[in-house]
């Protein structure tokens, strides 16, 4: 067991009555979101893919509170990921709150923080104590694989409220780059710097330490990324021995995102059953590292058993690590807006007609359909632009759905077809709408 010192020498390093000191950027609409949460009184839980910022985003929080009036004493964060740790049990997890109340003597309804908490066996029962027995504000932070919902929920009494943590969005990504837009003026004036900033945002995508580093070192960092989650919240996590076969899985989900990939097709590429191609396909997505999107239908059956379509989580991940083709760029902007779509947390399916006429996008929220949505880069060919909008309209008269929208490259509009009213938007502009 590790004495006093050891474990006061690591919290000394992370915490703000310490040596830490936060020179991070803030994200301020997850900042307002874990604010509301904790006046709940519920357990929080940050979760999502690793490397999104969750440890940070918290460690934000508390700066935040520590700068509104709170004495850091009544603050403490434990990360355990730290490898100074050694033996990671409940009787550490004890003894380190143990050693923190004695050395610190915090006030009642003080902040624990156990950062990837998930480490320790029996993790739950501390926290659930934290929380009943000593009225504590608890957060945990963990990556989706090891915090599955059906797996903690249980075990904390339902007493927890979710926050998932993205990469950036592309208003954060702008702000990373210090160009901040406080008004609609501010978009037009930065119009072409925007525009540019967006094919870095596309080729890179928004994990925050590959934002802001060179780009000799972006793919370098993002090839690191794919492993850690593949071997650690994949492979390591639900004990995979085919590994070469599931990284070739990954990448060829990777190489082909933005499309309807059925398992029996999938099965014959990579050489694997169905069931192991189903299994890995459920892993991933657990690990955050791919999304995968039913089809829409009012039969439940059928938007279980129809094929699926993929995206991933991050576009630069993609392209670092997958083959690359000449059409790539209509299916990065189609994955981007199915992220876009996810972070502002609305339920996402795809739609095909019996006649192959398709629509990337039907968008639910709260039980009602709230638009269509086609991704087309270019309209400048007749025959794509009549055939998104024939879809649409088709799709419009199964949903009765009225809202279209075909997001574009750079061409903005207002059309009429038919009785139905048709909106063209550019990405860029679409990205920085109000969520």
């Amino acid at each position: 067991m590790m004495n006093k010192e050891e474990i006061l020498e690591i919290l000394i390093d992370w915490n703000y009555w310490g040596n830490y000191k936060d020179e991070s950027i803030e994200r301020p609409a997850y900042l307002k979101k874990l604010n509301s949460f904790l006046k709940t009184g519920e357990i929080t839980v940050v979760k999502g893919t690793r490397r999104t910022g969750k440890s940070t985003i918290i460690l934000q929080f508390i700066n935040k509170l520590i700068r509104k009036g709170l004495a850091s004493k009544n603050t403490l964060i434990v990360n355990f990921e730290d490898p100074r740790f050694r033996s990671l049990n409940l009787e550490l997890l004890n003894k380190i709150y143990e050693i923190y109340l004695e050395e610190l003597l915090p006030e009642e309804n003080h902040y624990v923080v156990l950062d990837e908490v998930h480490q320790i066996k029996g993790w739950e029962k501390f926290v659930r104590f934290l929380k009943e027995a000593k009225r504590v504000n608890v957060l945990i932070t963990g990556s989706s694989s090891k915090l599955l919902s059906e797996e903690y929920s249980t075990l904390l009494s339902g007493r927890h409220i979710d926050l998932n943590v993205f990469p950036l969005s592309f208003k954060e990504f702008l702000e990373f780059k210090k160009i901040n837009l406080k008004t609609d003026l501010d978009k037009i004036k930065h119009r072409h710097k925007i525009k540019n900033m967006l094919k870095e945002y596309i080729e890179y995508g928004s994990f925050p330490k590959v934002v802001l580093t060179q780009e000799a070192e972006k793919k370098i960092i993002l090839e690191g990324y794919f492993r850690d989650i593949l071997l650690k919240d994949v492979q390591k996590r639900f004990k995979i021995k085919e590994v070469e076969k599931l990284e070739t899985l990954a990448k060829y989900y990777l190489t082909n995102i933005s499309t309807i990939q059925p398992f029996n097709k999938v099965k014959k590429v990579v050489n694997l059953s169905l069931d192991s191609v189903e299994r890995f396909a459920n892993y991933f997505s657990i690990a955050g590292i791919f999304f995968f999107i039913p089809k829409f239908s009012y039969s439940y059956k059928k938007q279980i058993l129809n094929p699926k379509k993929v995206y991933a989580i991050d576009t630069g991940l993609r392209n670092a690590v997958s083959f690359r083709f000449s059409q790539d760029l209509g299916r990065l902007i189609e994955n981007i807006v199915l992220i876009e779509l996810k972070r502002r947390n609305f339920e996402v399916y795809y739609w095909k007609s019996q006649r192959e006429k398709e629509v990337d996008f039907v968008i639910k929220k709260d039980e009602q359909i709230k638009q269509l949505l086609q991704v087309c880069i270019s309209l400048s060919d007749e025959k794509i632009k009549k055939r998104e909008i024939q879809a649409l309209i088709e799709c419009s008269e199964y949903t009765k759905c009225k809202d279209l929208l075909i997001i574009t490259q750079d061409y903005e509009n207002k059309e009429k077809y038919e009785d139905k009213m048709i909106k063209y938007t550019p990405l860029w502009k679409w990205l920085l709408e109000p969520a």
